[in-house]
């Protein structure tokens, strides 16, 4: 088992003001990854050894190993940030990746799969993962829907969590089922196809109010 690391060992000091829980978080989280790189089973034991921060400094952060581990498997992911402007299924279309887009936006599609892999092995961290991590950078785009079927743009009956799991499941089918590759132009044009079925599929085909032809008397 490695010796706990030294912020010098890391290649990283703490920076003046730097508030040492941060950094405390970081070594613990470099340390997680670390130990899923190697394919080592991560524990409470491993992680307080690689990484040099006490069982009770860790248990002040993280309640429960679940959480911890879906933390780190969560690290580098960036927040979804909506296009200004439009009405919100133009929304949905400008978010799709374009060829040459970095689909994951800095997070790694190795991770990506170890985040798979570990989920279905454990059914705690695929929970945790999905209630502290995935549920809530959805939530955008969640209110994204909603605006669009309360201003009549798509249709009442739609619900908008299943129109995100149906954009989300096109890209986990690439990886999973098909085993491609996100970065793939095909794979990018693939999914832009599918979310134009589904932008067809929920669009509110009906007369608006505010859109209601003009009588001529």
């Amino acid at each position: 088992m490695s010796a706990p690391h030294s912020e010098q060992a890391s290649g990283r000091s703490r920076g003046p003001g730097r508030p040492r829980q941060d950094d405390i978080s970081d070594r613990v989280l470099d340390a997680v990854l670390a130990l899923i790189d190697a394919d080592t089973p991560v524990t409470v034991n491993a992680v307080v050894a690689r990484s040099g921060v006490s069982r009770a400094a860790l248990y002040r952060r993280w309640a429960t190993l679940p959480k911890l581990v879906a933390a780190a498997l969560d690290r580098g992911r960036s927040p979804i940030e909506l296009p200004e402007g439009g009405s919100a299924l133009e929304t949905l279309e400008r978010i799709a990746p374009q060829p040459g887009d970095d689909v994951l936006a800095g997070y790694s599609e190795a991770r990506l799969r170890q985040r798979l892999r570990l989920g279905l092995a454990d059914h705690a961290v695929q929970r945790e993962y999905w209630e502290s991590h995935v549920s809530r950078r959805r939530a955008p785009v969640t209110a994204e829907l909603e605006r669009g079927r309360r201003s009549g743009e798509i249709r009442a009956d739609i619900d908008p969590e299943i129109v995100q799991d149906l954009l989300a499941g096109m890209y986990y089918y690439q990886v999973v089922v098909r085993g491609e590759q996100l970065q793939s132009p095909e794979v990018i044009a693939r999914c832009r196809a599918a979310t134009t079925l589904i932008r067809e599929a929920i669009e509110n085909r009906a007369p608006r109010p505010d859109r209601a032809p003009h009588r001529q008397r």
